[in-house]
């Protein structure tokens, strides 16, 4: 009675859906999960490991968060971001567990709800957000919860961090990404051209307003506005898109006419908001409208294991499909602080490139300052002779040295390296070292 109860509650949900028991076998599942899988489910002998990740051991045994470990430590429900193998080839899930309980408290299995990220990719997919590291999980699954609302976002985090193309995500991902994205650049509007943008205006309302002419806000009407670098909004500008915010009306320049706004906001700013308020330069009641759901992008040098994917995907939609980089190459850029972040390592790869007189980018093709300061952070783990070692084995070579010397906790070396514990332990495991 029990199962079937479950199997029709599942079949409600439009989603991919399973019913997963304390040994992690599927027992019940919706067809849309069936759907999504190239493997065959089984119900009663097939594990969710084996259906979403083609592995024989659950997902804490290669380097994941497994969200049924931690439903039964907190006794809650719990949510990750994965990559399963579906259909389509490698994506990005947004999974939910929930803990089921008897009459008595106990928990009896786990319902597992998938959601498909579609704005990110895992196997390099033209115009979509690229990485795997736990940083850029977690940004993925704050867009993919933000998404669905109305709620305005602001995008903080430094220049050349992707704050155009998360916003672009959260449109796409809205019930608005039919209508209108339209992005307003904050940088270098003064007050007549704020208006005029924004609002639109009459014609004659001004000199050389020669005919009528719409803004910004009334074209995206039931879309989406964004304003990038809003920290370059000055104080008497503020309380101009305060009062649009707040009443949702606006007048055109030089119009009489009350018109209504329906749009969602989003904003970004590579600023500390926070000290400008604390400065007097931006407004506290305009930050908590914009400031609804922030999200952090962060920095390349925060994302270090996914510069090499970036690296062949910007080769792969170049005209340089041809080039590859060496290991020593791929190093020498993980190494580096990329203070521009991916704008600057995009530079950086069609720099190299055309320096480049064979197929494979060498270290001597990048720019001198990374050439200069990217081994200037590791022991010699470059053999002296002419024959290179593969990247793995320079990292196998540098985790040995550092895991002999380290006089601190896992914790501290985690920090230290860069790196989330769990990211350090899958490595440790991997080369059979310890600290």
């Amino acid at each position: 009675m029990q199962h079937s109860i479950i199997q029709s509650t599942i079949n409600a949900i439009e989603k991919p859906v399973i019913f997963l028991d304390l040994n992690y076998r599927i027992r019940a599942v919706n067809k849309a999960y069936e759907d999504l899988y190239t493997k065959k489910v089984i119900v009663g002998k097939s594990r969710c490991h084996e259906i979403s990740h083609n592995s024989k051991n659950p997902c804490d045994q290669h380097g994941e968060d497994c969200p049924i470990k931690t439903c039964m430590q907190s006794q809650k429900a719990t949510s990750v971001v994965h990559i399963h193998q579906t259909e389509q080839g490698k994506q990005f899930c947004d999974i939910l567990m929930r803990p089921v309980k008897n009459e008595h408290g106990k928990i009896i299995g786990f319902l597992e709800i998938l959601e498909q990220i579609n704005f990110a990719s895992a196997e390099l997919a033209k115009d979509k957000m690229i990485g795997e590291s736990e940083p850029f999980k977690h940004m993925l699954k704050q867009i993919n919860r933000a998404a669905k609302s109305d709620i305005a976002v602001l995008l903080q985090g430094e220049t050349g961090t992707g704050k155009e193309l998360v916003a672009k995500a959260l449109h796409e991902g809205s019930h608005r990404n039919e209508k209108p994205f339209v992005i307003i650049e904050c940088t270098g509007l003064n007050e007549t051209l704020f208006e005029s943008e924004l609002f639109g205006h009459e014609k004659g309302a001004f000199t050389g307003a020669t005919h009528t002419k719409k803004g910004l806000i009334e074209i995206a009407h039931g879309g989406t506005v964004f304003f990038d670098e809003i920290g370059d909004v000055p104080l008497n500008m503020q309380v101009k898109l305060l009062r649009l915010l707040e009443t949702r009306s606006f007048r055109s320049v030089g119009g009489l006419k009350q018109k209504k706004a329906d749009f969602r906001f989003l904003s970004a700013s590579h600023k500390n908001l926070k000290e400008l308020m604390e400065k007097g330069l931006f407004r506290e009641d305009l930050y908590y409208r914009i400031a609804g759901f922030p999200i952090y992008l962060p920095p390349l040098r925060e994302r270090k294991v996914d510069i090499k994917s970036l690296v062949i995907y910007f080769l792969n939609h170049s005209e340089y499909k041809n080039k590859t980089y060496s290991d020593k190459a791929l190093l020498a850029l993980e190494q580096y602080n990329f203070p521009g972040n991916i704008r600057e390592l995009r530079n950086i790869i069609e720099q190299s490139v055309l320096l480049s007189d064979e197929d494979t980018v060498c270290v001597e093709d990048l720019p001198p300052y990374i050439q200069e300061t990217s081994f200037t952070q590791l022991p010699d783990i470059v053999e002296e002779n002419t024959n290179l070692m593969t990247l793995e084995t320079a990292e196998k070579k540098y985790l040995a040295e550092v895991t002999n010397t380290f006089e601190g906790n896992i914790e501290d070396l985690a920090t230290q390296l860069n790196v989330s514990v769990r990211t350090l332990y899958r490595k440790l495991n991997k080369y059979q070292l310890k600290l």
